[in-house]
């Protein structure tokens, strides 16, 4: 595939997505499938799930690489987090990593329901916090034989030491009271409290870390604001991160591979090289040169760069030759 031949509007890739529904035990899921270039239902095609970051929403980067992935012959499928953005579930914004995890292999399900998908060769990535639910996900999932991280987040790691460029020692006790003391006023009738995943634009400092700034110009701007992502979760949630790991068992994985995407200029790079020391072989770490965190979400030069590395990948272990 040539960098010409890859779209990037957001305008254009979302909407041709088909709007489709699964379910996640009794939870409405709401999704977008791609489908191959010159789709035949008599054949049986390789499948991708993309799963999107922490706060964002379907109609953002992860169906910018579904499309690509579906021109490169691939039924590509990303959707919309339980408790998020236009799939149901209760309480909303609620960021639960191990449903999270959850919403993959039900994912995955629909796609083995699907009499053109081939139920042997299906992979699964995603970008930021959906990188590190899909290697999560594989590490318990068989039926995703080949994984990559784009720009992998760990949310474990990060609720109990903080967002890069803010390592405070006290992070994990911090978030714990924060959470039972918000635990005890729900219990006592009060309403949810949220926090913000991002800043605003007009909060925005410049001695805030590169990935904060970006990803507030990402997410709460025309670049690529969407109606669904309202950057806000549950104060409760803290207590479901606090104690996960995307990476506990990724030595698991093998012989199944393994695949990181980053950006050498990412402040999250260091998830990625963890991510890669406690894998098992086959495993890559892919650094494109130049990129930040969120470069790897929309910026052509670096995206097309990204779906190239993972078409490469996906023929190679999904494909049969």
């Amino acid at each position: 595939m040539t960098v010409s031949s890859i779209q990037f509007r957001y305008d254009t890739h979302y909407t041709e997505g088909q709007k489709i529904s699964f379910k996640k035990l009794d939870i409405d899921m709401a999704g977008l499938l791609f489908l191959p270039d010159g789709f035949d239902e008599s054949r049986r095609y390789p499948a991708i799930v993309l799963t999107h970051p922490g706060g964002g929403v379907k109609e953002q980067c992860s169906s910018l690489y579904a499309w690509n992935l579906a021109r490169a012959g691939y039924v590509a499928l990303c959707f919309d987090a339980s408790y998020q953005g236009e799939s149901g579930g209760m309480p909303r914004y609620q960021e639960d990593p191990t449903s999270r995890v959850e919403d993959i292999r039900s994912a995955v399900d629909y796609l083995v329901s699907l009499p053109y998908v081939d139920e042997g060769a299906i992979g699964a990535a995603g970008v930021c916090a959906g990188g590190g639910y899909s290697l999560s996900a594989a590490q318990s999932e068989y039926r995703i034989k080949a994984v990559a991280g784009i720009s992998a987040w760990n949310v474990g790691q990060s609720a109990r030491k903080g967002f890069p460029g803010l390592y405070d020692p006290a992070w994990f006790q911090k978030n714990l009271e924060a959470c039972a003391q918000q635990r005890t006023r729900e219990a006592r009738g009060e309403p949810p409290a949220y926090l913000q995943y991002l800043p605003e634009p007009d909060e925005v400092r410049p001695d805030m870390a590169v990935i904060t700034r970006e990803a507030s110009e990402y997410y709460r701007t025309s670049r690529c604001g969407y109606p669904t992502s309202v950057n806000k979760f549950l104060v409760s949630s803290l207590d479901k991160m606090l104690t996960w790991d995307a990476f506990a068992y990724i030595g698991t994985v093998s012989p199944r591979p393994v695949l990181l995407i980053v950006g050498s200029k990412a402040d999250t790079r260091y998830f990625s090289e963890k991510a890669y020391e406690l894998a098992e072989e086959p495993k890559e770490l892919y650094v494109i040169e130049g990129a930040t965190h969120v470069d790897l979400y929309d910026m052509p030069q670096y995206t097309a760069q990204v779906v190239d590395k993972l078409v490469v990948y996906f023929d190679r272990y999904l494909k049969k030759q």
